[in-house]
């Protein structure tokens, strides 16, 4: 049931954003177990100066106007073996499919609760008992 949120310049190739999108999507169902079809993901795409980073670098990144911010909303309960994967499985493909530089690849996990969500109908899907 994740939600992922995609920030990217303008002038990102159609190509380019349909690569980063299944790129998440197929690390979610392989590493995540995150059900085939459960797939919902919002693409905004901002002018350059609306990337803020910070152009100096930070924790050994030295980030450009090409990058790309992925926030990944999901339901807590995965382990740090299992997010690493998940960040390196993102990253690989995209560089290699979309020939992006790996250092401007920025993801973020927020976790949340099962019933933090509705599918639609105004109804809590996952209910707790």
């Amino acid at each position: 049931m994740p939600l992922v949120r995609i920030d990217i310049s303008k002038e990102a190739s159609t190509a380019l954003v349909r690569v980063i999108g299944e790129a998440v999507y197929d690390a979610m169902t392989a590493l995540a177990n995150v059900p085939l079809n459960d797939r919902f993901q919002i693409v905004t795409r901002h002018e350059r100066d609306e990337l803020v980073f910070p152009v100096e670098g930070y924790l050994g990144n030295a980030y450009s106007a090409e990058i790309v911010f992925i926030q990944v909303i999901w339901v807590r309960g995965r382990s740090t073996e299992v997010k690493k994967a998940f960040y390196k499985s993102i990253a690989d493909a995209i560089v290699e499919k979309g020939s992006m530089r790996r250092q401007d690849i920025f993801i973020s996990l927020v976790e949340s609760g099962r019933e933090d969500w509705s599918f639609g109908n105004g109804e809590m899907q996952y209910a707790p008992d």
